[in-house]
């Protein structure tokens, strides 16, 4: 990067917080890893320390950034907005949270199978084998990401960039409730097929689209909506 100048601290703390959240919102700093330490963010953007920790900790404020005394600083979230939202929803309930993962999912499914061009197809067909080799890699983790990763794909092929962009800001609430429902270790009955809402999507029916992606959110929790009598 290159240094930055300017004569008011204050316009520089902000120049560098902009630096900052492009390195994040451009993925180069993705969710889950840690930046560069504060000396070498003091070398790369040729600032003093004090700028750099005040850049850190408003980012940090705005739930960007978790700071954790004795390992580093990670990203938690790719902007304010999902920053606010893991805030927000982390305590919900789990139902409430998929049945909202269901409304989403299923409105991008349907828009999806109208809308949806052969390189969306085929980026959904990666996903849904690498999403498979995760679960048998037995990976929980790996899948986790692997999942997430083909719902926002799907997601994406509905062309609609603000429903896009709402379900990215709630990637990181999606992806702890579907932590806590897969745990640390994958087990046969939480297996969701995912290959008929992706035929349905390539066929161009809608509404077969939107049932399979409905019901997908509810598959983990079974057992537990059950028992609380949220279902």
């Amino acid at each position: 990067m290159p240094p930055l100048t300017s004569p008011r601290r204050s316009a520089l703390a902000d120049q560098v917080i902009a630096q900052l959240r492009a390195q994040i919102t451009s993925g180069e700093w993705p969710v889950g890893s840690r930046i560069p330490t504060e000396p070498e963010l003091v070398e790369q953007l040729g600032v003093a320390r004090n700028t750099v920790r005040e850049a850190v900790r408003a980012l940090a404020h705005n739930g960007l950034l978790d700071i954790r005394q004795g390992s580093g600083t990670y990203v938690v979230a790719t902007s304010e907005l999902a920053g606010v939202m893991n805030r927000r929803f982390a305590a919900a309930e789990p139902g409430h949270v998929a049945e909202l993962r269901s409304a989403l999912e299923a409105t991008a499914a349907r828009l999806a199978a109208r809308r949806r061009t052969e390189q969306d197809l085929r980026q959904i067909d990666t996903l849904l084998e690498r999403r498979e080799r995760a679960w048998e890699s037995g990976a929980a983790e790996a899948f986790v990401e692997a999942d997430a990763t083909l719902h926002m794909a799907i997601v994406s092929a509905s062309h609609n960039e603000v429903l896009a962009e709402i379900y990215a800001d709630l990637g990181g609430v999606l992806r702890d409730f579907l932590r806590a429902d897969v745990g640390e270790e994958l087990r046969p009955e939480a297996h969701m097929d995912h290959s008929r809402l992706v035929e349905a999507i390539r066929a161009g029916d809608g509404d077969r689209a939107a049932a399979e992606a409905s019901t997908h959110p509810f598959g983990c929790r079974a057992g537990v909506l059950e028992s609380s009598g949220e279902r």
